[in-house]
């Protein structure tokens, strides 16, 4: 039977000089799911430190220690640097090494996004852990992106105080005679600046004839002009109303039209500075963008890194990595770390049964499925309900094949279906890059719309149009006749859901195809719990429940007895004795277990607890196999109902095309649209219902105790297939 990987225990002791290239082994291999890790300290939290005189001897053998700390301690012998590291306290993060990580990677974001770079968020397959080249790389580019920041905000700076000036100084244009003349003079005394519209008269009607107010363009820019006797009454009036003086340029000489000359000039080389900053930016963004890349993939590793060593059991100069991987990459994994680490490690491994752990049900093994390419399509399927018990059969071949069925069953068309398999593939890794957040979709796609497709053949429609598969499929139907010596008109097509005058039957035995389905479907879910329950030596309930041998005798006996009667034939009195037999299994199971094992059977809360228990037991069993056969009527319901709405759209093409002279046009684009809305929204009901099924008339017969799902670590989200 097909069951998950085997699994081991791997436990590797190695020096703290190689842990950094041994995790980054592991990280790029994604082959070891990491367990009993001591939560260690974060970024900024103090680490777990032995007392006064304690040693980490002392700390391993303490009550409640972490088991790999327990078996380092005990190791002795194994590695001679253990000896020495056994007076050593637990090791904790590198603060400082992981703070220089954090800030190069601030570095980095902040560069790339002054530059217009999109950074990974998750190291390559070829990334590295950053050394010297990549510390001097890092600090080469940010501090070329400094200047170049500096610089930028220096002429932005420049830009925006020139264009201040230029704007205050065109409003001088108004006036026609020289500023530095008109300031100068002994017996007037000027203000420029601005002021509301009310207040200028304000200062005009308070000032009458001592002062002259000069509008000097928009904005409220004035030109006020006094005596010298006037000045100290013409400042109290501004400051009154308002005022706010303007500053005079720098420079500033002669006429203003000169003065705006010059700030043009300014101006200009400005902007040029800014179209040249923005040149050496787009220079350093083309040729740093891969260098930003490498690097941010990099130190995103040495973070991982870090938070892992955090979490291991460690002393100053050792480190403990504790966990699972499949029995059937070990080989390699020893190979490979022995020589990147030049045989300085310690590897040991465990069967399953040899972890107290394990045996004491305080840590569940995690369970690796190994599939093709479309049976693992369907892994997300089992996983979103629950990852299965190690050792226990595993289901996901099951479901990928019925999961293709029962959607080709109720979504039968050639057209939709192809549609359904294009998708698919523009998901796949070959696929469109635009797509690549649904590739987990791509093989069920390309899985559902071929079963599609074979039953759209078989009910003869394309994109819901009817007749254009009549020809061959008479030719078909026709060459088998003759074969057989059938008389009669070879059909137009396999299969009519459609009810028909006179042909009624028909669909009758479609719906009696789709129970025949569930009933395979339950049987197979009720043999999987039963083999799964006698490999978890779980022999009561693999017996004697409803779930059990028991229910299993019961629910076929009931289906031979109903597939007997529709043939034609009797309910006999024999049939009592088939039905009661495993009843009474069910029944009696708590009573009969007890003498099979040779205990004694006791009734802990009597008889009439006993009573109820099994009469509801029974009514449990009954109720569960009749509404579990009878749901997969839904099958049919759904098929035909799929069959109805592609009529209709049909029908309403016909209609339509026969209108006016635009009337196939009009056709056309119901078919376009009646077809996309049965893909996108029967689709997804479909889809629903399958699912549904699944779940709830099969995993629910054997997932009664979920499992772990192995979880490697590794550097990226998505391991490389």
């Amino acid at each position: 039977m097909i069951r998950p990987r085997k699994m081991k225990h791997v436990e590797l002791t190695v020096l703290s000089r190689d842990v950094d290239r041994v995790i980054e082994y592991l990280g790029r291999q994604g082959i070891m799911h990491f367990s009993d890790t001591v939560e260690g300290p974060g970024p900024g939290e103090d680490s777990p430190q032995p007392s006064r005189g304690e040693t980490f001897r002392d700390i391993g053998l303490r009550a409640g220690a972490p088991e790999p700390l327990r078996r380092l301690t005990a190791l002795g012998s194994g590695m001679e640097a253990v000896s020495t590291a056994s007076e050593a306290s637990v090791h904790s993060l590198d603060r400082a090494a992981y703070r220089h990580i954090q800030d190069n990677l601030e570095k980095i974001r902040g560069g790339a996004a002054f530059l217009g770079i999109d950074l990974p968020d998750e190291p390559e397959d070829d990334t590295k852990l950053p050394g010297e080249e990549e510390e001097v790389l890092t600090d080469k580019l940010c501090d070329g992106i400094s200047s170049l920041i500096n610089r930028e905000n220096e002429a932005s700076q420049e830009k925006a105080k020139v264009e201040e000036t230029l704007n205050e100084a065109r409003a001088f244009a108004n006036l026609n005679a020289p500023f530095a003349e008109l300031d100068q003079l002994s017996y007037l005394t000027l203000r420029v600046g601005r002021l509301d519209l009310k207040a200028q008269d304000q200062v005009r009607r308070s000032m009458a004839d001592r002062a002259v107010i000069i509008p000097l363009g928009e904005g409220g820019r004035i030109l006020a002009a006094a005596s010298r006797r006037g000045r100290f009454a013409l400042d109290s009036e501004l400051k009154k109303t308002g005022f706010i003086p303007i500053a005079i340029p720098e420079g500033y000489q002669g006429i203003p039209v000169e003065l705006l000359g010059g700030l043009e000039d300014r101006l200009t080389a400005a902007e040029r500075e800014l179209e040249q900053i923005q040149r050496d930016k787009e220079e350093l963004r083309r040729e740093g963008a891969p260098h930003f890349r490498a690097l941010m993939a990099s130190y995103l590793m040495a973070a991982a890194v870090e938070q892992l060593k955090a979490k291991l059991v460690a002393t100053r100069s050792i480190y403990v990595l504790s966990g699972w991987a499949p029995q059937d990459t070990i080989e390699n994994l020893v190979e490979d770390l022995t020589r990147i680490t030049e045989q300085r490690i310690a590897i040991r491994t465990f069967s399953p049964e040899e972890m107290p752990e394990v045996a004491e049900g305080r840590e569940k093994v995690p369970v690796s499925l190994k599939h093709g390419a479309y049976v693992r399509g369907f892994e997300r399927v089992v996983f979103s309900y629950g990852a299965p018990l190690y050792g226990t059969i595993d289901p996901t071949p099951f479901v990928a094949v019925f999961f293709s069925i029962l959607f080709g069953i109720m979504f039968g068309d050639m057209g939709q279906g192809f549609v359904l398999f294009l998708l698919g593939l523009l998901t796949s890794a070959r696929g469109s890059r635009s797509l690549k957040n649904f590739r987990g979709y791509s093989t069920p796609l390309i899985a559902v719309g071929i079963a599609s497709m074979i039953m759209g053949l078989l009910t003869g429609e394309i994109f819901t149009i009817e007749g254009l598969l009549s020809a061959p499929t008479r030719a078909v139907t026709g060459f088998f006749m003759r074969i057989f010596g059938i008389a009669g008109e070879a059909p137009d097509r396999i299969l009519h859901l459609m009810p028909e005058k006179g042909n009624v039957m028909r669909l009758f035995y479609f719906f009696g195809f789709t129970i025949s389905v569930g009933i395979i479907l339950n049987s197979i879910g009720l043999v999987v719990n039963i083999l799964n329950l006698f490999s978890l030596k779980r022999y009561e309930k693999a017996l004697f429940s409803k779930t059990g041998l028991s229910g299993l005798l019961f629910f076929w006996y009931a289906v031979f007895i109903a597939v007997r009667c529709l043939a034609g034939g009797r309910f006999a009195w024999f049939d009592v004795a088939g039905l009661l037999i495993p009843v009474s299994g069910i029944f009696f199971g708590p009573l009969l277990w007890p003498l099979i094992s040779g205990e004694r059977p006791i009734l802990k809360e009597g008889f009439m607890v006993f009573f109820m228990e099994g009469f509801v037991e029974i009514l449990e069993t009954l109720s569960t196999y009749v509404s579990n056969t009878v749901s997969f009527l839904r099958v049919g319901a759904f098929a035909l109902s799929h069959a109805v709405l592609s009529f209709i759209v049909f029908t309403l093409s016909s209609m339509v095309s026969r209108g006016a002279a635009a009337g196939p046009l009009f056709a056309f684009v119901v078919v376009v649209f009646g077809n996309a809305l049965i893909i996108v929204l029967e689709g997804m009901i479909v889809a629903i219902q399958v699912v549904r099924l699944q779940y709830y008339e099969f995993f629910s017969k054997f997932f009664t105790e979920t499992g772990v799902a192995f979880a490697p670590f590794r550097f990226r989200k998505e391991a490389r297939e």
